[in-house]
């Protein structure tokens, strides 16, 4: 059955959102949030300042949307990656620790920006946004520590550790990485290192 097309008017509407959220990653990763008016957004997105404001009440709502639509997408994605039930529980990890270092490579901007103006930003900014993404990854932790609890009733791994502070240890140890490569990509390529990452974690977890 063919999926029913969303009517003209909505589509326009989702493209014009999309080109503000890509105008104002721009202008955001270039010279940070603060230093960022709506008016330079408008112009950037070649749309009047009226209309910016018809999508977003201030800037604080517009950052908000922008931060939470890509924490969705990275949600999405990573769980995604262990949602294959056809592969065992090491490939589902592996799967989850391949993808999470796509995802970060193929949205770099976004990446630096969050992490640089979370500090910095007002507390208006982070005010519900933290804990709608916070709950985010503690659903996905506990999805995480599933697989894990599955490959211990399956007798694949040792039961050294809660389940859960299995999912915090391997999420924790690809960060470590991601951040790494964030510093120095060419030194410490995180593809290159999904096996290292493998072999650390799982050499003292699985039953031999």
């Amino acid at each position: 059955m063919e999926e029913k097309r969303l009517p003209r008017r909505e589509r326009e509407k989702i493209a014009r959102r999309g080109e503000i959220f890509a105008a104002a990653l721009d202008l955001f990763s270039e010279k940070g949030y603060h230093n960022v008016s709506m008016h330079e957004i408008a112009e950037k997105a070649e749309f009047a300042i009226g209309t910016l404001y018809k999508f977003f009440e201030n800037k604080e709502a517009l950052y908000k949307a922008l931060v939470m639509g890509q924490a969705l997408k990275f949600h999405d994605e990573l769980n995604k990656a262990i949602d294959d039930i056809c592969g065992d529980e090491v490939q589902r990890i592996r799967n989850y620790v391949r993808a999470k270092g796509e995802v970060f490579m193929q949205n770099t901007s976004m990446i630096r920006l969050y992490f640089a103006e979370t500090r910095g930003a007002s507390f208006n900014i982070k005010a519900g946004l933290d804990t709608e993404i916070q709950k985010m990854y503690e659903d996905f932790l506990q999805k995480l520590a599933s697989v894990f609890e599955s490959g211990i009733k399956k007798k694949r791994f040792q039961k050294i550790l809660d389940p859960y502070y299995l999912a915090v240890a391997i999420d924790s140890l690809t960060n470590a990485f991601l951040f790494l490569w964030l510093g120095n990509p060419e030194k410490h390529p995180y593809s290159e290192n999904v096996d290292i990452m493998m072999k650390m974690f799982f050499e003292n977890i699985a039953l031999r």
